[in-house]
């Protein structure tokens, strides 16, 4: 494998990592807290903004190789993710509207990689 297929591989990893933390912030919103402080300051939030942290560094080095034409479409993949986890990890249901969205995304990925 080449620089670039290395580095479009990083730049999906990192893509990934967003829409984990993503979940977790989710997931963080569910509970109930006593004071705004424990709100911000709970294990959920703090691990989800520390992989915000990786995955943006993540992205910066993917981006030396990765053109940045390509960056857009590679990012899109994050509402699939995040779509796919919600459904498994948190229970959430798909409608139409979502089922459309993710279809459109697909599409667009397709049209630009031919």
């Amino acid at each position: 494998m080449n620089n670039m297929t290395y580095s479009v591989i990083l730049l999906l990893v990192s893509v990934f990592i967003s829409a984990v933390s993503q979940i977790l912030l989710k997931k963080a919103t569910y509970r109930h807290y006593d004071t705004k402080l424990r709100e911000y300051l709970n294990p959920y939030v703090i691990i989800a903004y520390g992989m915000f942290f990786v995955s943006t560094i993540l992205t910066m080095l993917a981006l030396k190789t990765v053109p940045l034409s390509m960056q857009p479409m590679l990012e899109s993949t994050s509402y699939i993710y995040v779509s796919v986890m919600g459904y498994f990890l948190l229970k959430e249901r798909f409608s139409k509207r979502k089922i459309l969205g993710i279809c459109v995304i697909l599409l667009g990925i397709f049209v630009y990689s031919v």
